[in-house]
């Protein structure tokens, strides 16, 4: 069994990677409805909430059909991240995950994300001190390093536990690969088998497909398999990988009436969360995912995208639905 904590998360958890403008609350709950095991929100930035910026707020919400679920911040100043933390802790989430892994130009710029892989010693420091200020578990979610020359990411997950963090994920690339290449797990692999390291290690990056899922818990011994860009229009597989792990098999692809449903699902929520307006608008960017595939499909998903309010989306969706047999 592999727990944060206190928090059990069954023997080989799938984690829903915290994603911006993805992993919003109707996307977690879907994900979470289909076999994700934890679920982590958009990281949120301490210094909007401290300045209480509406944008970063919002983002603390949580619904307890998500639990366990972690609310992922990031910054680059001592006194903002501690200062966030009460903010979040009044949120009751189940644990805060720090972000020291987002490798993109408008984060790192502001030393915070990845940027901080170039100052192990503040990044050591800054963990100690949310640690001992939260109630709550602390864990971290990483990069391998700064680049091929700098990975230090052994001695970095051992220091992190020193001060106290419950687990660790970590992306098998560095910042300098951005998204390119393949993401070498060896490394994290490492992090696990050193016989220090007693919290889970979770491995993140090319989670693709259900056999890349059991070559990271089998090949790799790692705890937990954090999911990304993998599950984006596709929430079912995380119950694809659980099906082939237990099974060995495959389960069928979602078909088009189930996809149909689950983007009206999460239109419904979207709307819920955000109003009318902005439901409408924040979902338009999830419509190609979700039809990834489906042949001649443009001509309709551009018209969704346009829609602009739900009844409308809704006759188009009913409209594909006839047109492809799905209901």
């Amino acid at each position: 069994m592999v727990n944060i904590k206190e928090i059990e998360l069954g023997s080989f958890p799938l984690l829903l990677a915290p994603m911006e403008d993805v992993s919003d609350p109707p996307f977690r709950w879907l994900c979470k409805k289909n076999g994700a095991d934890v679920v982590y929100t958009e990281f949120i930035s301490s210094e909007g909430l401290i300045r209480n910026a509406s944008k970063s707020v919002q983002k603390l919400d949580i619904y307890e059909k998500e639990r366990p679920v972690g609310i992922q911040i990031f910054g680059a100043h001592l006194d903002a991240m501690v200062q966030s933390v009460e903010i979040v802790e009044k949120t009751q989430p189940d644990f805060i995950d720090i972000n020291y892994g987002c490798p993109v130009k408008k984060v790192v710029c502001k030393g915070a994300g990845a940027a901080i892989l170039k100052d192990i010693p503040k990044m050591v420091s800054l963990t100690k001190e949310m640690v001992k200020r939260s109630k709550l578990p602390i864990t971290v979610k990483t990069r391998l390093g700064w680049d091929d020359q700098s990975i230090k990411i052994i001695e970095v997950a051992e220091r992190l536990q020193d001060v106290g963090i419950q687990a660790i994920a970590i992306h098998g690339r560095t910042r300098a690969q951005m998204y390119k290449g393949e993401a070498n797990w060896k490394p994290i692999a490492q992090v696990k088998e050193n016989p220090r390291m007693h919290i889970p290690v979770f491995g993140n990056g090319d989670i693709n497909s259900p056999q890349k899922a059991k070559s990271m818990r089998d090949d790799f011994g790692l705890d937990g398999a954090m999911i990304g860009r993998g599950c984006i229009g596709n929430p079912w597989f995380f119950n694809q990988i659980k099906h082939f792990l237990s099974t060995g098999e495959y389960l069928s692809p979602p078909d088009i009436k189930e996809r149909l449903e689950t983007i009206k699902c999460h239109l419904q929520m979207a709307i819920e969360w955000k109003g009318a307006v902005l439901g409408v608008l924040e979902t338009r960017r999830h419509y190609g995912n979700y039809l990834k595939g489906i042949p001649n499909i443009k001509p309709r998903r551009i018209e969704l995208t346009k829609a602009k309010s739900y009844e409308d989306i809704i006759g188009i969706l009913n409209i594909i639905g006839n047109d492809y047999g799905g209901q």
